[in-house]
């Protein structure tokens, strides 16, 4: 799984405030895309290794969610600071490196029956869909309404990434998650990101100015590429169930 924005710090920032960035979200879209399209890169990269260097995968895939990790904070911390020039380069990596590391769950979904290439254009369909609702509900809550639905959803946030945590570590031991379960878990990861991607309407134009687009499109992108995720493990579970 992708890494999640920071929920509690963003809404210890909103709190109560009025808006300081109302084009913040419109300015951040382009990068959002350029972000899914390098993703998109290095799925396909991914998925060439795979067919081609199999023995490889695994521990370039390890490499990877560890650079991952490490690249995010960094790229977080340059892109709230400002420096546009170094967040860039940061985050188009980041993109890359996360677009490689969905590439198992892609490949994955690909040779399930009644997934396939099919399935992920219900994943990303559902993502777009996602978003048009989202942003009429989230741009038009009120405080007391946006800042309950926060806190609730970063709670589940927090709750789901412990378990997709554990689920990892299980995996690497191969103990994998009985199929209900997975769907159990899928389920409420789809439902949790849904309302994750109402929330950023909310919380991101309270919490960044219009010039401060990178960090609110970093925040976007983890929204709907986990969203992404979730949907397909959901599809792969159903549909791969005995």
């Amino acid at each position: 799984m992708s890494n999640t924005s920071n929920f509690r710090e963003a809404i210890r920032d909103a709190k109560t405030q009025a808006l300081i960035g109302p084009n913040v979200i419109a300015n951040a879209l382009p990068y959002v895309g350029g972000g899914l399209v390098l993703t998109a890169l290095g799925t396909y990269g991914g998925l060439g290794v795979i067919r081609t260097n199999p023995g490889i995968f695994f521990p370039t895939f390890i490499g990877a969610v560890i650079l991952e990790l490490i690249l995010f904070f960094v790229a977080q911390n340059v892109a709230e600071k400002g420096k546009k020039a170094i967040a860039l380069p940061l985050l188009a990596t980041y993109s890359l490196l996360s677009g490689y590391t969905l590439s198992g769950l892609v490949f994955v979904a690909l040779r399930t029956q009644g997934v396939g290439i099919q399935g992920i254009g219900i994943a990303a369909l559902g993502c777009g869909v996602t978003f048009i609702v989202a942003r009429q509900i989230g741009s038009n809550l009120s405080e007391q309404d946006g800042m309950a639905l926060s806190k609730t959803i970063s709670l589940g946030v927090i709750a789901l990434l412990v378990v997709c945590a554990t689920q990892f570590i299980f995996a690497l031991f191969g103990v994998y998650t009985p199929t209900w379960l997975e769907i159990g878990i899928s389920g409420l990861g789809v439902f949790l990101f849904v309302g994750v991607s109402i929330v950023d309407f909310y919380i991101l134009p309270r919490t960044y100015r219009n010039d401060q687009y990178l960090p609110a499109a970093l925040s976007m992108y983890l929204t709907y590429i986990n969203l992404f995720v979730f949907i397909l493990r959901l599809l792969i579970a159903l549909n791969g169930r005995d």
